[in-house]
């Protein structure tokens, strides 16, 4: 529960700051390919934004409703950074969320 309220809560706040961003920046990612089930070029905002929403909702089944979706909780947090980055997906990912909740 701590961990999926942490998540929310810094899914959120990149969400914010990269809404406010008007350059982009590249991360190197750390985690090994092996790793990322899901890239997230292949989620559009509006999923990420439903599965940000069902997560919202239903909390403690985080780490399920990733599963279900082919993600983890650092695919998603990077998915989210990578859409954050982009104030157009950003938006599309707010209404999606918005709508879902």
């Amino acid at each position: 529960m701590k961990k999926t309220s942490i998540a929310i809560a810094l899914m959120t706040l990149v969400l914010a700051l990269g809404c406010n961003q008007k350059s982009s920046t590249t991360t190197e990612n750390t985690q090994p390919a092996s790793q990322q089930t899901v890239s997230s070029q292949n989620l559009t905002p509006e999923q990420l934004g439903e599965i940000g929403a069902q997560i919202k909702k239903h909390p403690s089944d985080a780490e399920k409703i990733l599963t279900e979706h082919g993600l983890t909780m650092a695919s998603f947090e990077k998915a989210i950074r990578d859409v954050s980055a982009d104030p157009d997906a950003s938006r599309r990912y707010r209404d999606a969320y918005n709508k879902a909740v």
